[in-house]
Formats: structure tokens, C-alpha cells, sequence
């Protein structure tokens, strides 16, 4: 076995989760649906997603957003950078699941952008930001304590962009589908796998995963 295929096993890893996902109370079912509103009538001029079904976006963005819940640390006033956040996915299902977290959620796309601003606002989401800006250009005033995303990029590439994001204990999360050996494979040297926990995604007959990466030697917000 190389030494790289030592640092980066592919293999499943197991891990506890780490809090328990929250009670959907009637405010949060009120505020994802209509977070579902907005997104499919902001999709019909915008194209924020290819999922036009609203059954599906349910599934697709909802769900499977908040089933990585139980995998984040479960403290309030954590800081959460959504990076490539797209129609808001996981970072709006989040902000709304946890209204003690500040969610960032971050696009290099301007009507992206302002969908995210606009929904921020007409859902009162006053713990989430909106920053229209490339993660390699982006500046925070403070480190992240989980820098997340689902489909920007690979992992080598994700993890390079949000290691001078994230908190000296912080984690890198990536949201993948069937388990990414070949990307776990060449991931950096200075990232290190610490979980692949498989997660469970009500109503959706499709394998996920969530990668959960350190950076050793992390110095914090650039």
C-alpha cells in the first residue's frame, strides 16, 4: 500500500453523528416550503436547478441538505460557509433548521446572488448572509467552523479553496453521492479524511455521502 492510499483510505468510514437532527416545529415546515416557493418560481427565468418537480426539489434540496445535520458539530453560534451555494443548498435548509448558526452562503454567480439575497430576506433568515464572490477571492472577517458544499467542484480542488476558510478545529464537509474513491485518493497531503458517513436521505433511492475533512496546519480566515 502507498503512503497515499495510508493517509487517504476510500473505504467507508464509520463515525457517530454528532447531534441529533432538529424537531421540524410548524415555523421551520413553513419556512422550507416556502424556501420550495421561492426557489421554483425563481428557477422558471434563472435555471437554479434542473429539478423542476416540486416532489423531487423536496427531496433533492430539503432533505438531503438537512440529513448532513447530524454529522455537524452541535453547538450554537457555529460559523457555516455554504461555497458554490447555487439555489441555496445545504446553506438555506440549514440556516432554517438553525436559526443559533451563522450560515454564509457564497456564489461567484450574480443572479444567484440575488436569488440567495432575496430569499434570505423573504424568509427573515437574519442568521445568513449572501456573498457574490469566487471562494478564491472571497474574505471572511473570521474563520468558519465548517465550510461546506455539494456539487462545486472535486475534492482536492474543494479542499485547497476552504482550508485558508476554516477554523484550526474546524471541518471541511463535501456532499458527494456514491463515495469518491479516486478523489479521496488524491486529496493533498495536508487534508485528512476524518469520516464518510453515509447518509440517509428520505424518499431519495440513491447512494450519498458526506466527506469530512480536516487541514492540518490551518491558520484560520484568510
Amino acid at each position: 500500500m502507498t503512503s497515499a492510499a495510508r493517509a487517504h483510505p476510500s473505504r467507508e468510514r464509520d463515525a457517530a453523528p454528532t447531534n441529533e437532527a432538529p424537531v421540524r416545529d410548524q415555523s421551520m415546515r413553513e419556512r422550507l416550503a416556502a424556501y420550495l416557493d421561492l426557489l421554483a418560481k425563481w428557477n422558471r427565468v434563472y435555471n437554479l436547478t434542473a429539478v423542476r418537480d416540486r416532489r423531487e426539489m423536496d427531496v433533492q434540496h430539503v432533505e438531503d441538505a438537512l440529513a448532513i445535520l447530524p454529522w455537524l458539530p452541535d453547538r450554537a453560534g457555529l460559523r457555516v460557509l455554504d461555497v458554490g451555494s447555487g439555489g441555496g443548498v445545504p446553506g438555506i435548509p440549514l440556516a432554517i433548521a438553525r436559526p443559533d448558526w451563522r450560515v454564509v452562503l457564497l456564489d461567484a454567480n450574480r443572479k444567484k446572488a440575488a436569488f440567495l439575497t432575496q430569499a434570505a430576506i423573504e424568509l427573515g433568515l437574519r442568521n445568513a448572509e449572501v456573498a457574490a464572490a469566487r471562494v478564491e477571492d472571497y474574505r471572511a472577517g473570521a474563520p468558519f467552523d465548517v465550510v461546506v458544499s455539494r456539487a462545486f467542484s472535486d475534492l482536492a480542488t474543494f479542499a485547497r479553496a476552504a482550508s485558508p476558510l476554516v477554523a484550526r478545529d474546524g471541518i471541511i464537509a463535501a456532499m458527494k453521492g456514491a463515495l469518491p474513491h479516486d478523489e479521496i485518493a488524491a486529496l493533498p497531503a495536508d487534508v485528512a479524511v476524518s469520516a464518510t458517513p453515509v447518509l440517509a436521505v428520505p424518499g431519495l433511492d440513491a447512494k450519498r455521502h458526506l466527506v469530512i475533512m480536516r487541514a492540518r496546519g490551518t491558520t484560520g480566515a484568510r
